[in-house]
């Protein structure tokens, strides 16, 4: 029953991922909480793991998850999954690409799909950000290492954006924060 139910919600996930990779961790989230397969703790670890390992994140969450869930098949069912989807519509697109790339429809659509791929990213980033904050949502409980660590993060990449005009690279926030967390987590 987990493999069907991994297919199916992989299959989804991947059907209706469009643009960043990013901006599909609220579908998974809500997958994986409506399934109850972990907990909102659990889920932004994984995502946090998922950030600082090699390849796409979407990928790396449902081969997670999937071993989580149900082991070595549970990872290849769902990792398939959700990459079916894209890899199909890849091939039709290629077909017929040629004839379409410069049609003025085709591009207002993809135009008016950026901003809403802009929002979930978003909206996502903030959740984790308050979520990582909050200790508790039943009564406000502050995490003053995170709010440290989130205030450093956040003061770094705009003071070197104005600095070098360009934004700072995320692999080495990555290792900049991983860092962080083991001084400030460990005492």
């Amino acid at each position: 029953m987990i493999y069907w139910e991994l297919i199916w919600a992989f299959l989804q996930i991947g059907m209706f991922a469009f643009g960043a990779a990013y901006g599909t961790i609220p579908l998974i989230r809500d997958a994986v909480l409506s399934h109850n397969w972990m907990s909102e703790e659990m889920f932004t670890y994984f995502v946090a793991v998922c950030e600082s390992t090699p390849g796409p994140i979407i990928v790396n969450l449902a081969t997670y998850i999937g071993s989580s869930q149900a082991g070595f098949w549970g990872a290849l069912l769902a990792t398939i999954s959700v990459v079916l989807p894209s890899f199909i519509v890849i091939l039709i697109v290629a077909s017929v690409m040629k004839n379409f790339i410069n049609n003025k429809y085709i591009q207002s659509v993809i135009k008016g799909i950026k901003p809403c791929i802009i929002g979930m990213i978003l909206a996502m980033g903030v959740y984790m950000i308050i979520s990582n904050v909050l200790l508790t949502t039943s009564q406000i409980s502050f995490d003053w290492s995170a709010m440290l660590i989130t205030g450093i993060l956040l003061a770094i990449s705009f003071a070197y954006q104005k600095i070098k005009l360009k934004d700072f690279p995320p692999i080495l926030l990555i290792i900049f924060s991983a860092g962080m967390g083991i001084v400030i987590y460990a005492f």
